[in-house]
């Protein structure tokens, strides 16, 4: 086995270490390690032998037997409600834990009351979860230091903000109506180390305390690699509760400084956005995104995060292409010539209120391209002057998940969306963009009939609530898997698809899979620690009707899917550590494993999607029949320095910048 460490996005060779141990520490470790020095070493002697793999046939999803069974009043969930969620090792103790919160923005609490709107559920370790919320202070109140209340959380991100070992967390409010977020503003709340938290510098400008906000997504991303994690907030025009307006905010970049506070940089990057109003400029995308939801990742792989935010009310996506040069670190307005901000279809003439508009007025412009309606027109829903712009042909956007779908070393993106059948083809559907791979972000949509993907209707109307999405590999045998969360509206559930070859999905049976109406919010993780990817779901319990199919449950209560096909399958774990130079939580990592003649590539994520999402900051691969992996990290850091080691299979491995790896001490 060889590690080889590298500098710079060429792969200019730093070292070359034969090595057939780990667990050295960073004293240890050899020279040239962290993108300085050079030459080589020996294995330190000190050194624990890496474990024999634990190596079996492999598991694979063939439609036979359950995939996953449900396990949450087992595990302590019974109660506990949400659709917005998020992973987040509290204590450090290698058990991922997670937070749940309701989308109102109503007081919390924490005990028994109806209004309660957030959890935050430690894992026991022992297949179970305890209810933390209060004595963790995560929701802690400058206006009430009693602590008899909790504040509001809409938005929250985890991330080693202080890069002193610990998850801290940013939870983002909507502050436009104080007397609704009690006075409260958006906050980073530090870690102690044990799960318990206190508030960041009171001076940060992210607590957006002198401007109304309206976050709609948080992510941590280190953009400029300066080993400290940045926050990109995504805006949208939501103004308290149910109360939609046509003015979008602009989207926000802050610099972060490695101690907790944050400069807003937004306009100094290039990021600035228009007001709406002008049509050119809504055309062009280049107004405000009216967002619903963030995203970083790096699209055209030369280690500079791109900045992503998915819109609503079929407005146009944003994406913003990094570029660094001596100067910096900016941003190029690409979400039209990329191909995210909508897809290539502005019709708007089987829009049936458009219809209705044109019966009315059959000498208006275009009307006669269109057909009869099929709907009562008693209800105006119009504007013919600007509902024919391709700013209002797109998609109503939720989550957009980056991930190396194909399996051919870029990374692709997922979008969720809602749609309708009134809306006719010219309103985006929830789909694959995959990445071309160029030095410009390029993406095509291959269409959901070519890849698996389509969603049969056997009625005249319908509607799609793809507001949540995850891509993750249930079965373990190395191909990626999509989870889509489905809600809102009837016929809607939980729809889980499994690849079996390259852009070869099928739908997997409910008996076998994941059986969940109004699907709204998705985590994955490895909550029991067996080796393979467990799933916890929210519920939204909006537009109930018990005479439509797939109608709510009685509770908004999260279900937890246990997943039982891949603990008999091969998988590696990956836990990153950044060391001099790269942040500590190793957020934009980029991390390559070779394994049975397959390659898969991810990135460490620093929150993502509609309203907060985020999976475990621990990566995890599953390798097929294989019994190692050939597995490569490109750190974030100014030099991104890269890292090459052979792993056996079926173990958790720290792997710390500069030092050799080790069996993670967090598995026990």
């Amino acid at each position: 086995m060889a590690t080889r460490l590298g500098l710079g996005a060429g792969g200019l060779a730093l070292a070359l270490v034969a090595l057939g141990y780990a667990g050295c520490s960073s004293s240890e470790a050899p020279a040239g390690a962290g993108g300085s020095g050079g030459g080589s070493t020996d294995a330190c002697a000190d050194c624990e032998p890496l474990p024999a793999a634990v190596c079996n046939a492999g598991s694979r999803y063939t439609g036979a037997g359950p995939a996953f069974v449900e396990r949450t009043a087992e595990w302590g969930l019974t109660g506990v409600e949400g659709v917005r969620l998020s992973v987040v090792d509290l204590e450090g103790d290698g058990h991922p834990d997670f937070v749940v919160r309701r989308a109102a923005i109503a007081s919390d609490d924490f005990v028994g009351d109806a209004g309660r709107s957030t959890w935050v559920m430690r894992n026991t370790g022992a297949k179970g979860f305890v209810d933390v919320t209060q004595s963790s202070g995560l929701l802690a109140m400058r206006t009430d230091p009693s602590g008899d209340r909790g504040r509001p959380g809409q938005v929250m991100a985890f991330a080693d903000v202080d890069n002193d070992g610990d998850l801290d967390a940013f939870v983002a409010l909507d502050t436009s109506d104080p007397a609704k977020s009690l006075g409260e503003t958006s906050e980073l709340m530090l870690n102690d180390g044990s799960g318990k938290f206190s508030f960041g510098p009171a001076g940060s400008a992210a607590r957006s305390s002198e401007e109304p906000s309206h976050p709609s997504g948080v992510t941590f991303v280190d953009f400029d690699r300066d080993g400290a994690v940045d926050l990109w907030v995504t805006q949208s025009s939501y103004q308290g509760i149910g109360q939609f307006t046509s003015t979008p905010q602009q989207d926000r970049l802050y610099r972060g400084d490695g101690q907790g506070s944050f400069l807003l940089v937004t306009e100094q990057v290039g990021l600035a956005t228009a007001p709406w109003g002008s049509i050119p400029d809504m055309n062009a995308a280049s107004s405000h995104a009216n967002a619903w939801s963030s995203l970083a990742c790096d699209l055209n792989g030369d280690g500079n995060p791109e900045l992503l935010a998915g819109a609503y009310g079929r407005a146009p996506n944003h994406l913003w292409q990094a570029v660094r040069d001596d100067s910096g670190t900016r941003f190029v307005n690409r979400s039209i010539a990329a191909g995210y901000a909508f897809d290539g279809d502005q019709s708007w003439q089987e829009n049936q209120f458009a219809r209705c508009y044109c019966q009315q007025n059959p000498t208006a412009e275009d009307c006669d391209t269109v057909g009869a309606p099929q709907i009562s027109c008693s209800q105006p829903n119009w504007n013919h002057a600007t509902d024919r712009q391709p700013f209002r042909l797109g998609g109503n956007s939720g989550t957009t998940s980056c991930a190396d779908i194909d399996n051919d070393g870029h990374l692709d993106l997922l979008t969720g969306e809602i749609r309708h059948w009134w809306a006719g083809s010219g309103s985006d559907a929830s789909e694959i963009l995959l990445n071309t791979g160029e030095a410009d972000v390029r993406l095509e949509r291959p269409g959901n009939a070519a890849v698996g993907l389509s969603r049969e209707h056997t009625t005249v109307s319908w509607d799609e609530g793809h507001m949540t999405n995850a891509v993750f590999d249930f079965d373990n045998d190395g191909w990626p898997d999509i989870y889509i969360g489905a809600s809102d509206y009837a016929g809607n559930r939980g729809l889980l698809y499994h690849q079996a070859s390259k852009l070869a999905f099928t739908e997997v049976a409910l008996a076998a899979g994941i059986a969940h109406n109004r699907s709204h919010g998705v985590i994955v993780a490895d909550f029991d620690r067996d080796g393979d990817l467990d799933v916890i779901v929210g519920h939204s319990r909006a537009r109930c009707d018990a005479t439509l199919p797939n109608d709510c449950y009685e509770t908004a209560n999260v279900r937890l899917f246990e997943n039982v096909l891949g603990e008999t399958g091969n998988f590696v774990q990956l836990r990153l550590e950044g060391g001099t130079g790269t942040n500590r939580s190793a957020i934009g990592a980029r991390v390559t494993v070779v394994a049975g003649g397959v390659t898969q590539t991810q990135e460490v994520g620093g929150g993502h999607g509609h309203y907060g999402a985020q999976h475990d900051l621990v990566l995890h691969f599953g390798l097929g029949a294989a019994c190692e992996a050939e597995v490569t990290i490109r750190w974030p850091d100014g030099a991104l320095t890269t890292e090459t080691v052979t792993l056996p299979a079926g173990h958790r491995f720290l792997l710390s910048q500069g030092t050799h790896p080790r069996v993670d001490p967090r598995s026990g």
